[in-house]
């Protein structure tokens, strides 16, 4: 696993941001197949990627500072001069959301109907880009009691703690939890969804319930916990994802019923 693929003259082609560009491609192609469905041209699919490339950015820092605030707030300067590392994943999922419903009340668009896409969109992203924090060693997992379960990070640039030791490799669990939706969601577009929104909320449920559950053989234990250790951060945030998305579901099934009568 390498954090740097290759370096061309001065450039360094980091595996993070390769993996994050071709999810971002991917996600580019399902609108642009998909496009007379939508009603969506190239120009609309090209800002609605960069609305969601704003809030997954700025959500991402955001909640990664207030897992610490303490700390950051007296290094600032740590803080935006390492602006390509520390994300939250779970920040950036709801920043994006209130960015997107506003986008989307501001084009005439109904929100529930268009993030069914958005939300197979994302998650294109969000599974080849977690293959990318693999290759950079970040979200490592915990120690392996049997190594033959694990991986061994060896290069020196890596995020894993600690090298040389076989890690649960949670990365590609998650990557795996992430593609299990995505067929999820093509199988309910391809049969016919029921009502708007709910491709999209089977993708926060499976997420939810299988973060929930990887999280435990998560390494990185300097996000903190709830509770006195009972929680980590991302598994109360996981709990109320799928609360909600378990709620709505069952308020927009409602609703569709509704509509159909």
């Amino acid at each position: 696993m390498k954090p740097e693929l290759f370096h061309i003259g001065g450039i360094t082609l980091y595996s993070y941001g390769f993996f994050i560009l071709l999810g971002m491609v991917a996600a580019f192609l399902h609108f642009y197949y998909n496009r007379q469905r939508l009603q969506m041209d190239v120009d609309s699919i090209s800002e609605l990627i960069l609305w969601c490339g704003l809030g997954v950015f700025v959500g991402g820092k955001l909640f990664f500072f207030l897992e610490n605030p303490g700390y950051y707030w007296q290094n600032m300067g740590h803080f935006f001069t390492h602006l390509g590392d520390g994300f939250v994943f779970y920040g950036s999922f709801l920043v994006t959301l209130v960015l997107l419903w506003w986008w989307l009340r501001k084009r005439g668009w109904d929100f529930w109907d268009r993030m069914d896409d958005i939300g197979l969109a994302g998650a294109w992203v969000h599974a080849i880009g977690k293959v990318g924090c693999f290759m950079a060693g970040c979200c490592h997992g915990v120690q392996c009691m049997a190594s033959d379960w694990g991986v061994i990070f060896r290069d020196p640039k890596s995020h894993a703690e600690p090298l040389g030791k076989a890690l649960y490799p949670v990365q590609l669990w998650d990557s795996g939890i992430i593609f299990l939706s995505i067929i999820l969601m093509y199988a309910l577009l391809k049969r016919g969804k029921r009502f708007s929104g709910q491709v999209f909320l089977i993708y926060s449920v499976v997420y939810g319930v299988g973060r929930f559950f990887t999280e435990s053989y998560r390494g990185d234990v300097e996000r903190g916990f709830l509770f006195n250790g009972l929680l980590s951060h991302s598994q109360f945030i996981a709990i109320l994802v799928v609360l909600a998305s378990v709620g709505l579901y069952v308020i927009l099934r409602r609703r569709g019923l509704k509509q159909s009568l």
